[in-house]
């Protein structure tokens, strides 16, 4: 697996991460035992840097991989976010105040068996404090050992340049892949001015794009894609049919639907680090050939043709999944 540079202090993580949320089961059952298998698979491979969150599961993925760091005493690149605040007592959904986030910062670490987490994201922004505030707070706990990186989640180009100008940050994350495309809109470009890594989640289309394709009829509570327009009525019926010539490529290639989507996901730049997601090995399998592969132009302008800008039916959220998100485009 080749490498990518994370931080701006020219730490590197593996340039194809692990997405952890469905340790946590968003995307059906799941258990320990498949999720350290799919870890120990990954570490095997080079695949290092791994991606969680406070609220996946409420705390029930970034445990599995404190189990597997405990057991193992492998050394990962861990990312994982705090801010967002479900105690189903108050309105407010977001909190980036310095207490709240020391609480989520000091809970995460605990449950990750480490001292000092690589990468730590506002997993939203709380419109009540400037960013500039929520920087002070994030380059406190570097200084205090606590953090190496500072990340934000599912911002605007301006809060990205907002918050760089009080110090670095090394990592944006938001949604991007071949039917998500709305960073191309000033945000993939001010992170590289800026010496920003991008972070997309979801690169292969929530399941869509893999050889196999998933069922909405089949999907369970607390599965995410039971919402999102996309993967609903007609909107499904259409971006199948849209997105079948591009696994008939992928196979004519000899590689994985997957693998190309996410071939194509590194091809927009150098500092673009995806992270897919699974508990699976056979997934993951396929998420490594993505990092063997060159697209040449012949392959890029077919993809182009294939996929142009705008194809998907529906948006990529519901308006309750919206919330927190910003727009800018």
């Amino acid at each position: 697996m080749k490498r990518r540079k994370l931080l701006q202090d020219g730490t590197t993580a593996s340039e194809i991460g692990l997405g952890c949320m469905s340790f946590a089961g968003f995307y059906g059952a799941t258990d320990e035992k498949t999720s350290h298998e799919t870890l120990s698979y990954c570490v095997d491979h080079g695949l290092d840097f791994m991606d969680t969150s406070n609220v996946y599961g409420n705390g029930v993925s970034e445990t599995m991989i404190g189990n597997f760091v405990r057991k193992t005493r492998a050394k990962l690149i861990i990312a994982t976010k705090g801010g967002i605040v479900r105690d189903g007592r108050s309105d407010k959904r977001f909190d980036n105040s310095k207490p709240y986030l020391r609480v989520n910062l000091e809970d995460s670490l605990k449950r990750l068996a480490v001292d000092c987490v690589d990468l730590y994201y506002i997993h939203r922004r709380d419109p009540d404090i400037p960013v500039e505030e929520v920087m002070e707070t994030l380059l406190g706990f570097k200084r205090e050992g606590l953090i190496k990186g500072i990340g934000l989640s599912e911002v605007s180009p301006t809060t990205l340049r907002r918050a760089s100008a009080v110090g670095p940050v090394d990592a944006v994350q938001s949604e991007y892949s071949l039917w998500t495309r709305s960073p191309e809109m000033g945000l993939i470009q001010a992170c590289a001015e800026l010496g920003t890594a991008f972070v997309p989640f979801s690169p292969v289309g929530r399941g869509l794009f893999t050889d196999v394709r998933p069922d909405p009829t089949r999907f369970t509570t607390p599965d995410i894609r039971m919402g999102i327009p996309r993967f609903q009525g007609q909107n499904f019926v259409d971006n199948v049919a849209r997105f079948e010539p591009f696994r008939a490529l992928a196979h004519a290639m000899g590689v994985s639907t997957s693998a190309l989507a996410l071939a194509w996901v590194l091809d927009q730049g150098p500092h673009l680090l995806p992270i897919p997601g699974t508990r699976h090995v056979k997934h993951v399998t396929h998420y490594l050939e993505a990092s063997d592969m060159v697209l040449s132009d012949e392959i890029r302008t077919e993809i182009d043709t294939l996929l142009p800008i705008g194809w998907a039916m529906g948006d990529r959220y519901n308006d309750d999944q919206w919330v927190g998100v910003e727009r800018y485009s």
